[in-house]
């Protein structure tokens, strides 16, 4: 209290400061002018011109084919319809099967087709119980062109000579109705041996871009049209291949044949069965799934309780074996999921299908056929230096 009250001591103002000197702000230096580096040039993806897919795939047909340049025009007209790239990769898979199927050839000879064609006639006739003398009056019948159809059958060189004549018997004779009841048996033709069925099938979806000549069974066995629906079956689709070796299998089996069989083999380590690796996931009749149950529909019902799926769940899945989306499915994922807890399994692998027909007097499987194709599609692309991707 005594300190609180006393005076204060007086302090003595401080000393002025000294103005200081004003700061004299330095001359500006000219900069020199920066350059702005000019934007890149982006240049967008182009297709080939027509003239420059046109020399290509004139480089690749095989030197001495004869006219060489209609089927150059055919297959670059084809790709363009359908929309796809016209790349040495494309052109080659498409040259390759072409040379196996054919060799080139728009309407490929079968050697011993007579004899081919009367065995035919002789197990329909003994299926379907007509006598042998209906037969032989059928075929004494004369045909549109003057001649007999035995005649006309003696001369037969062609698939398309045999359709055309199949169809004459079906339209002009009772008993060519009882012999072949359902449709014409002759089911591929053309350079490509395209069936006859995707081509139907195919125009239907994608409206076919030519004039058509009297039918479209017809155009399957023409050069142009051959061409198309070939190219459309081998390379129209979404699938799952690094290589083109298996899209050759699928051209063989069926689209998505190699997808499946890996799907059977992945199928028969989860359930401990033997199951063949054909691709056919469901039996079929005339188009539609059968009642019977396919060996793979059998094989999952063994392991539902592991897929945690319902039967109509599973068999809802496997109807998607014909499309791209069955790779999708949940069927699919699950069973792949208890397959890989072992190893991982290949998504993709050759069906293993022996190939049966009156013109194969060998044995030969799919296998056979891929491998040979890629072995002419690897030779097609080392012409412009070129290897298949692995």
């Amino acid at each position: 209290m005594t300190g609180c009250a006393s005076t204060p001591e007086k302090i003595a103002p401080p000393a002025q400061t000294p103005a200081l000197p004003p700061v004299q702000t330095p001359a500006k230096v000219p900069r020199a002018p920066v350059k702005t580096p000019p934007a890149p040039v982006i240049r967008p993806i182009t297709a080939p011109s027509d003239k420059e897919s046109h020399e290509l795939v004139m480089k690749l047909l095989p030197r001495n084919l004869r006219d060489k340049e209609g089927w150059g025009t055919d297959l670059q007209s084809a790709f363009k319809a359908l929309q796809i790239s016209p790349s040495p990769e494309h052109f080659c898979a498409v040259i390759a099967v072409t040379a196996q199927e054919s060799g080139f050839q728009a309407d490929p000879s079968v050697p011993g087709l007579p004899a081919i064609v009367r065995r035919e006639i002789e197990q329909r006739s003994e299926k379907y119980n007509i006598p042998q003398t209906v037969i032989d009056w059928m075929l004494a019948t004369n045909s549109n062109d003057g001649r007999t159809f035995n005649q006309r059958i003696s001369a037969l060189k062609t698939e398309k000579e045999l359709s055309d004549l199949i169809e004459e018997i079906i339209a002009m004779v009772p008993a060519g109705k009882r012999l072949f009841p359902h449709y014409n048996p002759v089911r591929t033709g053309g350079p490509m041996q395209v069936s006859v069925e995707f081509a139907q099938a195919h125009a239907l979806a994608r409206p076919y871009p030519y004039p058509i000549d009297g039918n479209l069974r017809n155009e399957v066995f023409s050069r142009r049209g051959g061409l198309y629906f070939g190219s459309a079956i081998l390379l129209d689709y979404p699938a799952p291949y690094t290589e083109m070796l298996y899209r050759f299998a699928d051209f063989n089996a069926g689209r998505y044949s190699c997808r499946n069989a890996a799907f059977q083999q992945a199928l028969a380590r989860a359930s401990g069965r033997e199951l063949a690796s054909d691709g056919d996931l469901l039996r079929y009749t005339n188009g539609r799934v059968a009642p019977e149950p396919s060996a793979t529909f059998s094989a999952l019902q063994t392991i539902r309780p592991a897929l945690k799926m319902t039967e109509a769940e599973i068999l809802a899945d496997l109807r998607l074996e014909k499309l791209s989306t069955f790779g999708k499915s949940t069927l699919y994922n699950r069973l792949f999921a208890l397959a890989d807890q072992t190893c991982r399994q290949p998504r993709v692998t050759l069906p293993e299908i022996d190939l049966k027909s009156p013109k194969i007097s060998r044995k030969l499987t799919t296998q056979w056929f891929a491998n040979r194709v890629n072995g002419r599609y690897k030779n097609c692309l080392q012409q412009v230096g070129l290897t298949p991707a692995k």
